[in-house]
């Protein structure tokens, strides 16, 4: 059964004794994937958690009762990060050719792009963390200060015994606990979305990936005044309607040095990157507030007049269109 929760601190409890049930429910945190079971009879699965409404991470527990493969296919991939810890019990991963164990020292980390074969022992109670492609995409584009078109991939292997890594488990670990105790510090809107935002940039910066030395470029030297005066207009004021002159005259630089500027550091012309900026914003209003107002209104109240422009640029940015995304979070 299933049995939804009115709160975050208590927001997933979904009990599966059947494959397809299994398969689907973990489909609607992850993505599509094969799930292959020695012993169907033996099934007992369990997954408890929570999801962080700011960006849809979730964060949790996750157990089978018997041997399982989940397969995931290039062809059909994840929509999420998946990153696993076991408590008790072992899994293994196969990708690249490689295999790679995981203990309650060793978690793993699977990109959604690639095709791999995660199989996970019976006695395996393991911490899960899911974080959606586009909330890391996201965040990395962020601190690159541009966009990025290579997807993200993350080294599998992710140490939990010692270094940045482990203290990276540890914090997963306390806001599960905290969490789960319904604290309500940690779950007031004002706490979540920062908390979920630490957990990425922290994943960001002590797991290997293909932007590691990008990003440690782009931690170096830091942005000119003038350029962070027109970047906190543009945030302040995005709701306006805001010209190319008014962007000028809060940075206090000529138009070429600002554009120059811009593309340097934010990977985007001003105006496009007040695009950018919009469309992220009504992104994160469609993930929080889905229940409460429509896509044209929160775009409208963003800037966005032309809704079929609109909804062309959103999918061109996030790969769904706003429609695909409110139903696919409000399914979940």
């Amino acid at each position: 059964m299933y049995a939804p929760a009115l709160n975050d601190s208590q927001g997933i409890d979904a009990l599966r004794h059947d494959l397809e049930g299994a398969q689907e429910w973990m489909a609607s945190i992850c993505g599509p994937h094969r799930l292959q079971v020695r012993s169907p009879k033996k099934l007992q699965f369990h997954h408890s958690g929570t999801v962080l409404r700011s960006m849809a991470s979730s964060l949790g527990y996750v157990e089978y009762g018997t041997d399982v493969t989940v397969s995931i296919h290039n062809e059909a991939p994840l929509n999420c990060y998946s990153l696993s810890l076991p408590l008790t019990g072992q899994q293994e991963l196969a990708a690249h050719g490689r295999l790679w164990l995981s203990d309650r020292d060793n978690g793993l980390v699977l990109s959604p792009h690639e095709r791999q074969d995660l199989t996970i022992m019976g006695n395996c109670r393991k911490i899960i963390v899911a974080i959606p492609s586009q909330a890391l995409r996201q965040v990395l584009e962020d601190l690159l200060r541009r966009p990025v078109g290579v997807p993200l991939t993350f080294e599998p292997q992710m140490n939990a015994a010692d270094g940045d890594q482990a203290a990276w488990w540890r914090m997963v670990k306390f806001l599960l606990n905290e969490m789960g105790h319904a604290a309500p510090l940690l779950n007031h809107e004002q706490m979540v979305g920062n908390l979920e935002e630490a957990l990425i940039k922290g994943l960001l910066l002590c797991q290997s990936h293909n932007y590691s030395q990008a990003l440690a470029g782009a931690m170096g030297p830091s942005c000119p005044h003038y350029l962070l005066r027109a970047k906190q207009f543009i945030h302040d004021n995005a709701r306006e309607d805001i010209a190319l002159e008014d962007i000028e005259r809060a940075a206090g630089v000529s138009r070429y040095k600002l554009f120059g500027g811009f593309r340097q550091h934010f990977g985007h012309a001003p105006m496009a990157y007040l695009k950018w900026h919009r469309l992220e914003a009504v992104r994160r209003e469609i993930l929080s507030d889905c229940s409460e107002r429509n896509v044209s209104s929160i775009a409208m109240s963003w800037g966005f007049s032309h809704l079929g422009r609109f909804s062309n640029d959103y999918k061109a940015r996030f790969g769904e269109t706003p429609s695909q995304t409110l139903k696919r979070v409000t399914r979940r």
